[in-house]
């Protein structure tokens, strides 16, 4: 329930950094937002008129909308401007804690009570019901059922519980300690202790590097109930609070239900300060490069810290500045997406933004790269030299017409499915107006006010940006990476050299090439629609083409302004022989890389700007496909796309060569991580025998990939298309659909043939045997279990073991995380496969300290043996087809369960009409089918694997 630490959108794994300097240039950057605005009027940027916000007596703020999607729920958040900058010295890690003691014990919901009850009416603990403790903040997530006037009531008192109610018995506290230092373990590893090094250089002199909410072991260990109780007391308070609740129903029985329950909690007295805190500026240039044997992965960072303290947009003059800065950030990224698209890559990927740091009250002019071991000061000086360029030469008109092309395009999406916005995406948007007063005036607004703004944003304006982002002082640079014999640790002198370098280097300015207009203009003749077939009951349409193909769609209004789409064929790699599978797996997956009709990647995303559309070709085991999607306005795109991956993909060494550079970056020190390399141990101990089994892939293993081979074979599995069948869900016009599918599908090449797919022999170990792995040097241990074999597919059991694995998933979490409090999370998962043969499949994992590895095992046994013996509870079969209908209801109104359940009911010989009876199902599964599927599968043993620390 810790929120990822982020720092300006991206999780602290990545972790990024910030900095800032002195009061002259303060002065200069805030003239220059001015002078980029300065025509654009001073006025208030509006508030969106369909949302309701108050503020109670006692200070708390409220944030009400009506939104019918989805049907029959409304989403709730509690938010408290409190998180863990707050504490004091005895306090550390206590923000957290607090967060997991609302579930702990409230005044009317004691221990477990709470779960207990949210799971009775579908409400998922983890995947529904949820929580996170960040520096400044802590917000809490509850979707509750709106239909039901009990449930709401409940729903709101719940809230109203966790905003002043809560116990904080001795008792209780002292048993979630457990659960709240598995969660701090989970956190160990490389990263950690690389970050641990470098935060003081990223946050010099700010309380943010003392404060990281999961807080220290020994704190959590140690700290005294008070500290706790008064860390509540001190910062649970309305006038730092907001309830938001969004959702299927009017806005006045939600006002009234949030007067009702926080109308008459006190306000406090003697209120404590709540402090903002700051990252000081710095003269220096902080260079931090941390290694460790550990780490999976090479990245470089730089941050240039803004001197003037940040505030939020509020005027419309704000807001023109923020959408240059979107359309300057565009542009930049288009261009470092060009160069890790080159023969010779820079990095695996980078990107450039202008946006916030861990402190509200600094932003950052902040570039990343995710790069080779060796590759680090080619990333850094690559990073460094594009906004030089930028900063001497400038964009260039084509970038900015593109740019604006792109950025208006996502926008329109988002206003044409303004009605179709699920609650839960609405709501955070009022979680950062209440913190950080991001401004909210709606798409509506957004979209007009961009649409009309837009096109008066001239180059000068945006090119002005680069002289104030980048300097020379208040700036950061880390570089994280791999401690291994062989590759030099970079120097803080060689970082040095690369910043002095850069400012004498010659630069020319960016060429931005000409690029034709349209991806296909010479189109065969077309094919022909010989039959249409039409299911009324799943309101499909089959058409049937004249080369063989099949097309199926379903218009659905779910959305406005999204089609899904989907292709298969049966053959795949089950086709090649051992020798070319092996030759050619490691290389399949860089074939699209190449671009289409003799246009590269790069000049395939110019001509697609302003378009939302995507295609992606793939090859798998036992069929090869397409999928992708578009807005309606760009279906033909689509198709025409999807014509050319199976007319005209090139075959380029260069592209293909700078894909298999990334690829070899990318995972040549992914085995370096524990977790990782335990799964990969794992696979091999189980399907090691395979005579087509290939592992992890190696850089030796992409260098010697061939891709002539791969590229010969991609040609084979899709010379046919009589045999695809082709899936369209979404807002689809009937007339164009079948117009692009003869225009674009019908004439592809095709033949008689009716490939199907090769079963080899091959069966994965089965059984009872142990692996243990002995990996890592944290104090930390994962367990799996898996109990899989051969068996005959029947809907009923596949249906009934799934809904095995939840019950268990119920039972572990009670039994592993609240009673014994040695585990952060544990889940179990069932369900038998049909194709490419009957096999049954039922897993169960939690990570653990080693000391509690045989404990938690024997107990999660004990779990399964009482289901073995005795079947669920009428209770806990209760709580999982709750939760079953919820999800059903829901998946009933999304396009991409419909293109799943389409494709997947050809794909697996079954009738997609069975899944109009899932209802009946649900009431149908019974005790005894979930006893009975226990008895059958779980007692024939299970392969355990043990992944333990190194001694």
């Amino acid at each position: 329930m810790l929120k990822s630490l982020k720092l300006a959108g991206l999780v602290m794994t990545v972790s990024f950094m910030t900095s800032v300097a002195g009061f002259a240039q303060q002065t200069k950057a805030v003239k220059q937002k001015e002078t980029a605005t300065k025509n654009v009027s001073s006025e208030k940027i509006p508030f969106n008129p369909e949302v309701k916000m108050g503020k109670l007596e006692n200070g708390l703020t409220y944030y009400i909308q009506n939104n019918g999607k989805p049907e029959n729920k409304v989403e709730l958040r509690l938010v408290v401007n409190a998180g863990s900058i707050l504490e004091d010295e005895e306090q550390l890690g206590l923000a957290h804690f607090m967060e997991h003691m609302n579930f702990n014990g409230t005044k009317n919901f004691e221990k477990n009570e709470l779960v207990d009850y949210l799971q009775s009416i579908g409400v998922k603990f983890g995947a529904h019901l949820n929580a996170y403790t960040s520096f400044d903040e802590t917000v809490y997530i509850l979707p509750i059922p709106s239909d039901d006037p009990e449930k709401l009531e409940k729903g709101f008192q719940i809230i109203e519980d966790w905003a002043h109610n809560a116990l904080l018995t001795s008792e209780q506290i002292d048993s979630e300690r457990g659960v709240v230092l598995e969660e701090y373990r989970l956190g160990k590893g490389a990263d950690e202790r690389m970050r641990q090094n470098y935060l003081p250089k990223l946050l010099y002199g700010s309380k943010y590097a003392d404060r990281l909410p999961i807080g220290t072991k020994e704190n959590l260990e140690t700290f005294d109930h008070e500290s706790l109780r008064r860390f509540y007391k001190d910062w649970y308070r309305p006038d730092l609070m907001a309830v938001m609740a969004v959702g299927d129903l009017d806005v006045n029985t939600l006002e009234a239900k949030i007067k009702s329950h926080f109308g008459s909690i006190p306000v406090a007295k003697n209120p404590k300060k709540r402090e903002v805190f700051d990252m000081p500026n710095h003269k220096e240039t902080f260079i931090a490069i941390e290694t460790d044997k550990e780490a999976s992965m090479s990245q470089v960072q730089v941050l240039f810290k803004d001197y003037e303290t940040a505030t939020p947009d509020l005027t419309i003059a704000d807001y023109k500045h923020s959408m240059v800065e979107s359309l300057f950030g565009q542009m930049l990224n288009n261009r470092l997406d060009e160069l890790r698209n080159s023969p010779n890559p820079p990095f695996v990927f980078g990107f450039s933004y202008h946006g916030g740091t861990y402190a509200r009250t600094k932003e950052a002019y902040q570039s990343f790269a995710m790069t080779s071991e060796t590759g680090q000061l080619n990333a850094l000086k690559t990073l460094l030299e594009e906004n030089e360029r930028v900063k001497k030469f400038g964009f260039f008109k084509g970038e900015l017409e593109r740019a604006k092309k792109d950025i208006l395009a996502r926008l329109e999406k988002t206003y044409k499915d303004k009605d179709k916005t699920e609650s839960e995406r609405i709501v955070g948007e009022f979680v950062n107006n209440f913190l950080e007063e991001e401004p909210m005036p709606g798409i509506e607004w957004e979209y007009n006010f961009q649409k009309e703004e837009m096109p008066n944003i001239t180059l000068e304006d945006v090119n002005s940006l680069i002289t104030n982002y980048i300097k020379e002082d208040n700036r950061v640079i880390i570089l994280t990476g791999p401690e291994k014999e062989g590759v030099a640790k970079v120097t803080e002198a060689e970082v040095q050299a690369v910043l002095d370098n850069v400012k004498n280097t010659e630069l020319t300015p960016y060429e931005d090439k000409e690029v034709a207009a349209a991806l296909l203009t010479n189109v065969p003749a077309a094919g022909q629609i010989v039959n249409y077939d039409k299911d009324d009951a799943l309101g499909t349409t089959t058409l049937t083409l004249s080369n063989g193909a099949k097309v199926t769609y379903k218009i659905t209004d779910f959305k406005n302004d999204e089609i899904l789409f989907d292709a298969f064929s049966f053959g795949g790699t089950s086709l090649y022989s051992n020798e070319d599978y092996k030759a050619t797996s490691f290389a399949n997956n860089g074939l699209g890389e190449a671009g289409v009709n003799n246009f590269d990647i790069n000049e395939m995303s110019k001509i697609l700007s302003g378009k939302i559309v995507n295609v992606r070709p793939s090859i798998g085991t036992y069929s090869e496909g397409l999928s992708g999607n578009a807005s309606p306005k760009d279906l033909e795109e689509l198709f025409q796309l999807t014509h050319l991956y199976f007319t005209a993909l090139n075959k380029n060494k260069d592209a293909y060569n700078s894909y298999k550079e990334k690829q070899k970056a990318f995972m040549t020190n992914m085995m370096s991580s524990p977790q990782f390399f335990f799964q990969i141990e794992m696979g091999k101990f189980m399907y090691g025998d395979n005579p087509r089994y290939l592992g992890f892939p190696s850089p030796e293993d992409m260098d010697n990939a061939d891709y002539d081979l791969a590229y010969k074979k991609y040609q084979e599995r899709f010379a046919d298309a009589g045999d695809f069948h082709f899936y369209f869900v979404g807002n689809i016009d009937e007339k164009k659909l079948a117009e692009y599918s003869e225009k674009y599908l019908a004439n592809l090449p095709s033949t008689t043939a009716k490939e199907t797919y090769k079963v080899d022999d091959f069966r994965p170990l089965t059984g009872q045997h142990e692996k243990i792995v002995e990996v890592g040097k944290d104090q930390k241990s994962m367990v799996r279990m898996t109990y899989h074999g051969p068996t005959e597919y029947t809907e009923k059991e596949d249906y009934a073991l799934q809904s095995l694995g939840e019950v268990l998933s119920i039972k572990l979490i009670e039994k592993l995380r609240e009673e014994e409090g040695g585990v952060y999370g544990v889940g179990a998962r069932g369900n038998i496969n049909k194709m490419p043969y009957g096999w049954y499949s039922f897993n169960i994992s939690f990570p653990c300290g080693p000391e509690n590895v045989d404990k938690l095992t024997a107990a999660t046994l004990a779990e399964v043996d009482k289901l073995v013996k005795n079947g669920p509870t009428d209770q806990d079969l209760a709580k999982i087809k709750e939760a079953q209908l919820l999800d059903y209801k829901e998946d009933l109104k999304d396009n991409r369960f419909w293109l799943r359940t389409l494709k997947n009911a050809d794909y697996q010989g079954m009738d997609a009409k069975k899944m109009l009876d899932y209802e009946k199902s649900v009431a149908n599964l019974t005790k005894e089918d979930l006893h009975n599927v226990a008895k059958k599968y779980l007692t024939q043993g299970y392969i355990i694997g043990i992944q333990n620390p190194e001694k």
